[in-house]
């Protein structure tokens, strides 16, 4: 096991001779460990600070979420949010000699995450939760926690930045991939501010959210499709709840080997959440659904786009054009979103119809 790995853990566990440090999952941006003794198990992780430019800023928000949520009566909260385990002088994170911040939480267990969604059940359980964590966050108020990741999810301001990439000089090869994702965003450009209008027109209203609501951060039961957690809260801030559901849909509906939209198990995720945030969506929530459903596998792309084109700073890789990959199949998602318009924005209707 890795010395270095096994002293930094010891920061955070008692009995540093008994520990065993493994890796767990496949983030793309923070490294994360599960670190197990004889007594305990928790989850260490080293935060990107090339990402997070702030990361006592994270621990802090995680603090205060916390917080609320177990302020709140036992019987009205149904996800188990991780606490932080603070290391062995009380601190909330470790810094090492090289400048690296680490923090420890708590491994919510018996819990799971999972790949792949293969039953009804588990996309039903996805919603409810998605929008049962909204609903814990709905009176916190953003003020008090800080924005982690300024700009994030605000669409045209990435188009702004890959328009600066684009016009540097392209050390990249220019081939036919290269160019589908250039022809892809030129041709949805005037498409990216819709959301971001409607909130400065007092439309749409921030609210906290969770920020990353992707598949493997719903945390199950095993043996069962109940959800007992929803993980990774690094990105929890002010925002749009359009870009959490559309976030979510894209993870969960993405078919990875035809980059097909399932819009079936759309309407299963959509519908749980709807019921479960009946009373705090209005009717201009609803009408910018679709177009958030949208937007974000674009956005993602465009994101993808850009860091391939920045030299890979951002996402972790596994070879060099992986990113480029990752951006047309986002655009191939986005695409399939667009085929589906009419039928999905039926559903929306009926959903609106229904609920309100």
């Amino acid at each position: 096991m890795d010395t270095k790995l096994q002293q930094i853990a010891s920061q955070f566990i008692d009995a540093p001779q008994d520990i065993a440090v493994t890796p767990l999952g496949n983030g793309l941006i923070n490294d994360t460990y599960l670190v197990e003794s004889r007594s305990n198990s928790i989850v260490l992780q080293r935060i990107n600070r090339n990402v997070f430019a702030q990361p006592h800023w994270i621990m802090e928000n995680i603090s205060r979420l916390g917080q609320h949520i177990r302020g709140k009566a036992a019987n009205t909260v149904h996800l188990h949010i991780p606490e932080i385990i603070p290391t062995q002088q009380g601190n909330t994170y470790y810094r090492d000699e090289e400048g690296h911040v680490w923090r420890a939480l708590e491994r919510i267990h018996p819990a799971e995450s999972r790949n792949r969604i293969q039953h009804d059940e588990e996309a039903a359980q996805i919603g409810f939760a998605l929008a049962h964590f909204h609903r814990l966050c709905a009176d916190l108020s953003p003020q008090l926690l800080h924005d982690t990741l300024p700009g994030f999810h605000v669409t045209p301001a990435y188009l702004a930045q890959y328009r600066q990439l684009l016009a540097q000089p392209i050390s990249n090869t220019v081939d036919d991939e290269f160019r589908s994702c250039v022809a892809f965003i030129e041709s949805h450009q005037n498409d990216v501010d819709i959301l971001e209008s409607a909130k400065n027109r007092g439309e749409l209203k921030e609210q906290l959210i969770h920020g990353d609501p992707k598949l493997s951060n719903f945390l199950f039961q095993p043996g069962y499709h109940q959800v007992v957690s929803l993980i990774d809260l690094d990105t929890v801030k002010s925002g749009l709840v359009h870009y959490d559901i559309a976030d979510c849909l894209r993870s969960c509906c993405h078919d990875r080997e035809s980059n097909h939209f399932d819009l079936s198990r759309c309407e299963i995720i959509l519908q749980n959440y709807l019921a479960e945030a009946n009373g705090y969506f209005s009717i201009k929530d609803y009408d910018y659904l679709y177009a958030a459903i949208w937007l974000i596998p674009f956005e993602l792309g465009m994101r993808f786009f850009s860091d391939y084109l920045n030299g890979n700073r951002y996402f972790k890789i596994s070879e060099p054009r992986q990113n480029l990959k990752r951006a047309l199949a986002q655009f191939a998602l986005s695409d399939s979103i667009e085929r589906q318009k009419t039928n999905l924005q039926q559903f929306i209707y009926d959903l609106r119809n229904r609920y309100l």
